[in-house]
């Protein structure tokens, strides 16, 4: 008979597996009615939903707690139109993009813009309107400029294999990106993201869901550290640091402008 690991021999490797669970997923793409742990798993229950809970029904007091503001009580058809006023009647988001798309998407993200104080919440609206203005030219845009002329395969990545003959270039409010983004999105939200990406840019409740799926995976958790941060998670390898400061500061300047119109002070740290 082969001797049997000794109690602290268990021990070990039971703490050495614990330290490596939360490396071995960072991001969760959970189905919309399951939360997205600290550690980035999915499923139900205090364990998920509870302190630090990242996206879905959060319910602790962490960073995706239900504290704030009422998102629909932010984001008035006023604001909303506002932005949407400023693209030519020409440009293809015109009638595309519309406040009851971008509710019904958030509806399955109650962890947005939640989990802080009241102005935290307006700030991270403001954080997400700021780079849906840029990403879209004022919701002009639904597909990137060009963008079908561009290579977003990753085809070192198995886990998300791009499929002959589709493109992964900008899509929707944040031009998702990535055969790594779309493959993920799509199995949280409900559709092929692999095989048709396409779905982002022709229903708007669908694109808006791949918005908030990003932002709650990448950025909602680092809306504390500043708006500078959020510039970092969404496009920091091209723009931080100096590469474009044009860029940068429209950002920021389109961040200003909504936290004045919701009445709160922007913070630190605005810049990348």
């Amino acid at each position: 008979m082969a001797n049997s690991p000794t109690p602290t021999v268990l021990a070990f490797l039971a703490l050495g597996l614990a330290l490596l669970l939360p490396a071995a997923a960072q991001n969760c793409g959970c189905q919309p009615n399951l939360c997205c742990s600290k550690y980035g798993y999915c499923g139900t229950g205090n364990e998920y939903c509870g302190e630090g809970c990242r996206s879905g029904p959060c319910s602790g007091s962490g960073s995706g707690g239900n504290t704030g503001v009422p998102v629909d009580s932010v984001v008035t058809e006023a604001f909303f139109n506002g932005i949407k006023n400023k693209a030519p009647n020409s440009c293809a988001g015109k009638n595309f993009y519309t406040r009851q798309s971008f509710l019904n998407a958030a509806g399955s993200y109650s962890g947005f813009a939640k989990g802080r104080s009241n102005d935290d919440s307006k700030r991270e609206i403001a954080a997400f309107f700021a780079h849906v203005t840029h990403e879209t030219g004022s919701m002009c845009y639904i597909e990137e400029i060009n963008g079908a002329s561009r290579n977003y395969c990753d085809s070192s990545n198995r886990q998300w294999p791009c499929q002959p003959g589709k493109g992964y270039f900008g899509r929707g409010p944040l031009q998702i990106s990535w055969n790594y983004n779309y493959g993920p999105a799509g199995q949280s939200i409900g559709f092929d993201g692999l095989r048709n990406p396409e779905r982002v840019a022709q229903d708007p409740v669908v694109a808006f869901k791949t918005a908030l799926w990003f932002w709650m995976n990448n950025v909602h958790q680092v809306m504390p550290q500043g708006f500078g941060a959020t510039i970092r998670a969404i496009n920091g390898a091209l723009e931080c640091n100096g590469k474009n400061s044009g860029a940068v500061n429209a950002r920021v300047n389109y961040y200003r402008d909504y936290c004045r119109q919701f009445g709160v002070d922007p913070g630190g740290n605005l810049s990348c």
